[in-house]
């Protein structure tokens, strides 16, 4: 029986993840895109993550996420996204089994000044067959890389994708989603 039979009167529900490390734009990325106001779970920090959380190139951070964010963007009548923003702090990893229950695919938001920090998120989603695809936040004042160096770096297949992107700006965090999905389709036609 499908997910949903369109006579049911409610829309099949499509789960995407938006992770990566500390900082990257997690939240900023699904608060940019969700018609709804997004739901966030972010705390302040406190000296309870002195040693334990790397501020390292986020030292102005002062709030973290501790569990999620979520967000939603309606497709069609019968087609809602459901954005899931994963806690980028190792501490928090342990809800990345959790939220990733059910999701079609991901996007691994990585920060060329720590790009190390994305490698759990490719990790994470690669052991798990999970799709994905790393978008570069481009954020002001970093260095700018070609793909093939950071597809070298990052240790991805050939066939992820990677792409740029602004957290910050609708279109460009849209531009992400739909790149996302074309990599799934397009990945699910090969099967």
């Amino acid at each position: 029986m499908p997910l949903n039979d369109e006579s049911d009167g409610f829309p099949s529900a499509l789960k995407l993840l938006i992770a990566g490390g500390f900082g990257v734009g997690k939240t900023t990325f699904v608060g940019a895109v969700s018609e709804i106001e997004p739901l966030h779970t972010e705390e302040l920090l406190t000296t309870a993550g002195v040693g334990t959380d790397r501020l390292t190139g986020v030292e102005g951070k002062s709030t973290t996420t501790v569990a999620m964010d979520f967000g939603r963007i309606t497709i069609s009548r019968n087609h809602v996204l459901y954005l899931f923003g994963t806690p980028g702090q190792e501490r928090f990893w342990f809800m990345w089994d959790e939220l990733s229950s059910g999701a079609m695919g991901a996007v691994v938001l990585a920060d060329t000044r720590r790009l190390d920090d994305c490698f759990p998120a490719v990790d994470f989603f690669e052991s798990r067959g999970i799709g994905f695809l790393v978008a570069v936040n481009e954020f002001d004042k970093t260095c700018r890389y070609e793909s093939d160096d950071l597809r070298s770096a990052l240790d991805v297949k050939p066939d992820t994708p990677i792409v740029r992107c602004d957290a910050r700006d609708q279109r460009s965090a849209t531009g992400v989603l739909i790149s996302l999905m074309q990599h799934l389709l397009a990945h699910q036609a090969c099967r």
